[in-house]
């Protein structure tokens, strides 16, 4: 069974390299390329939040 996601509005970069973030209501995270929810990473809000973060900074940018 999937879990009921409630995803953010899409998240862009420079071109076509757009993600969405969402939540469910046990308090987990997730994150997805947008238009293919259906196959998500999943992991705790704080562990996302920090990859996040990491790739802004430039620690990350080749996994977009």
């Amino acid at each position: 069974m999937s879990p009921d996601i409630s995803w953010e509005a899409p998240l862009c970069g420079e071109g076509a390299n757009c993600f969405r973030i969402g939540t469910d209501d046990s308090g987990n995270a997730y994150i997805a390329v947008s238009g293919a929810e259906n196959h998500y990473v999943t992991d705790t809000q704080d562990a996302l939040r920090n990859l996040i973060r990491d790739i802004k900074a430039g620690k990350a940018d080749h996994l977009l």
